[in-house]
C-alpha cells in the first residue's frame, strides 16, 4: 500500500514510535494521500499522527519537534503513490525515439506535478484535474517547472496533441495570482513555435513576471529513429542564429524594464548557430542549468577558478588519463584540458569525443552516450591510467549506461578504470590531477551503488529535449 512506511529513520525523532509495515494515515488530521501531504503536513513542529498498525490497531502519537525537520519516515514508494505518465502525443517527444530494446523504464513518459516541485522535472500541467490544480494552490507547492512551448492555445494543441493543452494560461494565470513561482521551458521546432510563434510565447510569459520565474528556450532533439513520427528536421544555422537573436532582444527589453534577462537560450542553440557563449554573468542566477542553460561557461569558470588555486605539486602524482564526452561539449573541454597543460605541463590527458552511433549523430550530448558505442569507439585507444566520463551517463543506483551496459562491463572490456565525475569545474580538475579516489564499482572492480536522474549533462553540457525535456 502506498503508506506503509518501510524505514524510520534511527536518528529521528520517530525512531521507536513507528515501525516498518506500520500505515500513516494522517497528520494532525489531514489524510496523507502522497508525498506532497507528508511533506506539507509534517513540517509543523507540533504532530498528531494517526498509524494503523499490521495488526489493524490504530494508534495516536503525538510528536514535538523542530519546524521544517522530517520526521524520518520512508515509505514503499517515493511518492507514496503511483507516478502520473503524460497525457501528451507531442510531435517532438523524445521518448517515442527511443530505439526498442531498452529497459521499461526508458519508455515511460512521466507528467508528475509531484516530481516537479520534488525533483525539479518538467510537466504539461494537461493531466491535472481542476482538484489537482487548486491543491497546489491551496499547499502552495512551489517552483512548479513548466514545459510551455507555445501559450497560443490552438499551437500548443497541436504540438502537445492534447486538447486540454489549450488551458496553459489560464492555470498558470491561477497560479501567478496564487504567488506560485514557475520555471518555464520551449522546446523549439522549426517551422511551429518558432519565429513570430516564440515572440508571442516570450510576451505572454513575461507579462506573468515575477511568478514566471525563468524561461528557457532549447532546440527540438531528434533521433535516428522517428519512423512514423511527426516529420520534424533541425534547426539551420541560420534559424538557430535568429532565435537566439529573438530570445536575446526580448531579454534585453525585461532586463531593462524588471532586472532580469529573464529568458535563456540553450549552450546547444548557441552551438548549432555557431556562435560564442555570453559570458558567465550573463546567466544571472543558472536557474535553467538543467535544461543545458550556461551550463559549459559555468564549467568554464569554475575550472578556471580551482586551476587559479591550484598548487604546483597537485599534479606531480597523477597518471595518464582520457576524457571521453559527446561532440556537443569537446571544444569547450579541449579548451580546459589545453588550460590545464600550460599551467602543468607534465599533465597527460587526452580527450576522445564519441559519435551517437545508438541514437544518431544528431544527439552530441553526453548524457546519452551508450555502453556500447563508448566500447566500441575507444577499444583499443590509449586511455592512459584512467578514463573520465560524465556521472549522468549513469543511473543513479545502479551505475549502468542507458543501454544497461554497467560501469564495470565497460571497464572490463576497455582495460581501464573508469571514474564518473560530477557536473563540477573543480570536480573535473581534481579527477585530471588524480585527487579523486577511483570509486570501487568502477573498471574490473565489483560494482557498486551510486547518481542523478537523466536532466543533467555531461561535465556542464546540457541535453536538450532528451529524455524528460519537452513534456
Amino acid at each position: 500500500m502506498k503508506n506503509i512506511v518501510s524505514r524510520v529513520d534511527p536518528a529521528g525523532p520517530l525512531c521507536g514510535a513507528v515501525k516498518p509495515g506500520d500505515e500513516l494515515l494522517s497528520i494532525n488530521g489531514k489524510p496523507i494521500r502522497d508525498v506532497l501531504d507528508y511533506k506539507y503536513y509534517s513540517y509543523e513542529p507540533r504532530l498528531l499522527l494517526e498509524v494503523r498498525r499490521p495488526d489493524g490497531r490504530v494508534r495516536l502519537i503525538r510528536l514535538r519537534k523542530a519546524e521544517g525537520r522530517d520526521p524520518g519516515l520512508e515509505f514503499e514508494t517515493y511518492l507514496m503513490d503511483r507516478a502520473r505518465s503524460c497525457a501528451n502525443r507531442c510531435l517532438f517527444c523524445f521518448i517515442d525515439q527511443n530505439p526498442p530494446g531498452m529497459r521499461k523504464t526508458v519508455y515511460f513518459k512521466d507528467d508528475d506535478a509531484r516530481l516537479s516541485f520534488l525533483m525539479g522535472c518538467y510537466i504539461t500541467l494537461t493531466n491535472l484535474s481542476r482538484r489537482e490544480i487548486q491543491r497546489i494552490i491551496d499547499l502552495h507547492v512551489s517552483p512548479v517547472n513548466i514545459s510551455v512551448h507555445a501559450t497560443d492555445g490552438a499551437l500548443r494543441q497541436r504540438l502537445l496533441g492534447n486538447p486540454r493543452a489549450g488551458e496553459l494560461m489560464e492555470i498558470m494565470g491561477r497560479f501567478a495570482a496564487a504567488g506560485i513561482r514557475m520555471n518555464c521551458q520551449i522546446v523549439c521546432c522549426p517551422g511551429y513555435n518558432d519565429a513570430e510563434a516564440l515572440d508571442r510565447t516570450l510576451r505572454d510569459l513575461g507579462n506573468l513576471y515575477p511568478a514566471v520565474h525563468s524561461i528557457s528556450v532549447v532546440p527540438v532533439g531528434l533521433t535516428r529513429h522517428r519512423k512514423g513520427l511527426c516529420p520534424l528536421r533541425p534547426f539551420t544555422q541560420a534559424e538557430a542564429a535568429d532565435t537566439i537573436r529573438r530570445v536575446n532582444a526580448f531579454g534585453e527589453q525585461h532586463l531593462r524594464r524588471t532586472g532580469t534577462r529573464l529568458a535563456f537560450c540553450s549552450d546547444e542553440l548557441y552551438q548549432l548557430a555557431r556562435l560564442a557563449l555570453p559570458p558567465d554573468e550573463f546567466y544571472e542566477e543558472h536557474t535553467q542549468l538543467e535544461n543545458g542553460v550556461g551550463m559549459l561557461r559555468l564549467l568554464e569558470s569554475e575550472f578556471l577558478l580551482a586551476l587559479r588555486e591550484a598548487e604546483d605539486e597537485d599534479a606531480a602524482s597523477a597518471a595518464a588519463f582520457s576524457i571521453a564526452t559527446g561532440f556537443a561539449a569537446a571544444p569547450m573541454l579541449e579548451s580546459l584540458l589545453a588550460r590545464a597543460r600550460e599551467r602543468f605541463p607534465g599533465l597527460d590527458g587526452r580527450l576522445y569525443p564519441i559519435r551517437n552511433d545508438f541514437f544518431g549523430e544528431t544527439v552530441t550530448v553526453a548524457g546519452l552516450i551508450t555502453g556500447r558505442d563508448l566500447i566500441a569507439q575507444l577499444r583499443g585507444r590509449d586511455l592512459g591510467a584512467r578514463l573520465l566520463i560524465s556521472e549522468t551517463m549513469l543511473r543513479r543506483e545502479e551505475r549502468d549506461f542507458l543501454d544497461s551496459v554497467t560501469l564495470a562491463e565497460a571497464g572490463q572490456a576497455l582495460g581501464v578504470s573508469i571514474v564518473p565525475v560530477p557536473a563540477d569545474g573543480g570536480a573535473l580538475l581534481d579527477a585530471m590531477l588524480g585527487r579523486t579516489p577511483v570509486p570501487p564499482q568502477c573498471g574490473p572492480c565489483p560494482e557498486g551503488t551510486g547518481y542523478q536522474p537523466h536532466s543533467l549533462p555531461l561535465m556542464g553540457e546540457g541535453v536538450g529535449a532528451a529524455p524528460g525535456a519537452g513534456r
